[in-house]
């Protein structure tokens, strides 16, 4: 049973209203629609103006549903003749690429936007469509979600892998909650239903193809400025790029030293790869976030320092989590290679992210815990959230960001703000660590305003294996 998007009460007075001239007979029948479709006049004097649906709300997202023809509506043979007034004129030179089963509906879509300037290539199923995504060059993508052999949402994907700016717009006659969803999952820029009136099909397309055109111009403004390459630029590079940076992953690490002890307490595990576009690890989780393949970074790290913490020359190896992690099962299965040694692991979760997407939080720490994992706080003073995130997590370990340590000697503010967490810190039995300590001068002053676990490049760069530190 298909399940019809919710419509607002004005809406549904007018669904209503063309009900009720549909039972009076009143010019709506099936052959008089195919002759609108077919691009036929219909006898008679054809007047009257459209009148437009309200937008509807599918899973909290808004669409722009479609402008229903009221009867006596302008037929698509009139476009060229009698164009709305408020239609512009296509982007010069604009290809669009138009893929619908229905032969009919398909010549009417295609004389609709050649009336506005585009150049229109037609696919009658979904292979053909992503055989011509394939090996042509478009500024836009207009698909019925119900295509043989491969479907609408297949076409988006085909679309996206092709160029991940591309505009795409999902048509259906039949809206069901299942494509809404899959049209919101994979990025849709539009889902229209049918019948699509000439003017909203126009306006849509023409606004598809200038964002697209912005996009294009956006990347040939960075390639001119010399700026770096963005992982959002091209998806099916991404891919590429992508797969040969988790082929040559390898961990590097920075030792944590307690400056009182003149010992090595720690070493933090950090992602690196010889892949050059992606080495920044920043670069490459941004990469894995686009391409939805967090876990699957994430499980490659730790796997990776679970081979490495037995020869490790300290007490402990810190493991950064992405938030996304905190979700995959892998993480907490006992058998995995990481929970083997975690009693000697202490699992970093950042303070730049939000961790409302992990809504049983405290259940799922309370589960590492039980394997034997310690918890720190990372990035605290440049955090998304402030202290609220010591309510779920209750780390044993607080790590002070880099931002917030990086030139304390010659800032009040800063060592008041150090003194006073520290102080806090102390008393609720939480370890504090300063990262990005570089100088000698940041070095004493933070051991005056009692922080003892210090990391930095004063002490080492991060690089591979387990270096040793010059006290």
């Amino acid at each position: 049973m298909e399940v019809q998007p919710p419509f607002n009460s004005q809406t549904s007075v007018l669904r209503r209203r063309v009900s009720a001239k549909r039972r009076k007979g009143d010019e709506w029948t099936t052959e008089k629609r195919r002759c609108l479709l077919a691009d036929n006049p219909l006898p008679g004097e054809i007047t009257g103006p459209f009148a437009k649906r309200a937008q509807g709300v599918v899973l909290g997202t808004t669409f722009a549903l479609l402008e229903v023809m009221t009867p006596n509506a302008v037929p698509l043979s009139n476009i060229a003749e009698t164009p709305a007034p408020e239609v512009r004129a296509a982007p010069t030179g604009s290809r669009v690429l138009v893929a619908e089963d229905d032969h009919l509906q398909l010549r009417a879509y295609s004389r609709a936007l050649r009336a506005v300037g585009f150049e229109v290539d037609c696919a009658d199923n979904g292979e053909t469509a992503v055989n011509m995504l394939l090996s042509g060059t478009y500024d836009a993508v207009v698909s019925d979600i119900t295509l043989p052999c491969v479907d609408g949402v297949g076409v988006l994907q085909a679309a996206h892998q092709r160029d991940a700016d591309m505009p795409v717009v999902l048509i259906t006659g039949t809206p069901r909650l299942d494509t809404a969803v899959a049209a919101v999952e994979h990025a849709a820029f539009r889902y229209l239903l049918k019948p699509l009136i000439p003017a909203q099909l126009q306006d849509t397309v023409i606004y598809c193809a200038q964002m697209h055109r912005l996009a294009v111009l956006r990347r040939m403004a960075i390639s001119t400025a010399g700026e770096a390459w963005s992982p959002a630029e091209d998806r099916a590079s991404l891919t590429l790029i992508f797969e040969r940076a988790l082929q040559s992953v390898w961990m590097a690490f920075q030792p944590v030293v307690s400056w009182k002890r003149r010992r090595i307490l720690a070493y933090e595990a950090l992602l690196r790869s010889t892949e050059p576009k992606l080495s920044n690890p920043c670069a490459l989780l941004s990469a894995a976030e686009r391409l939805d393949r967090v876990a699957e970074v994430g499980r490659i790290v730790r796997n990776r320092v679970a081979e490495d913490v037995p020869q490790a020359p300290s007490q402990f190896v810190f493991v950064n989590l992405h938030s996304h992690d905190l979700l995959d099962d892998h993480l907490y299965d006992p058998a995995a290679p990481l929970s083997r040694v975690a009693q000697r692991v202490v699992l970093e979760v950042t303070e730049r992210v939000s961790l409302s997407s992990v809504s049983d939080i405290e259940t799922r720490i309370d589960k590492l815990r039980c394997l034997g994992f310690r918890i720190a706080l990372d990035d605290l003073g440049a955090g998304y959230s402030g202290l609220s995130s010591f309510a779920p997590l209750q780390p044993e370990v607080v790590k002070y960001d880099m931002s917030l340590v990086r030139g304390v000697d010659s800032s009040p503010t800063r060592r008041k703000v150090i003194q006073a967490m520290t102080a806090l810190f102390a008393e609720m039995e939480m370890q504090v660590v300063a990262e990005g300590v570089e100088t000698i001068a940041e070095r004493d002053t933070l051991i005056e305003l009692g922080v003892d676990l210090l990391q930095g490049y004063l002490f080492a760069k991060p690089c591979k294996g387990f270096v040793k530190v010059d006290f």
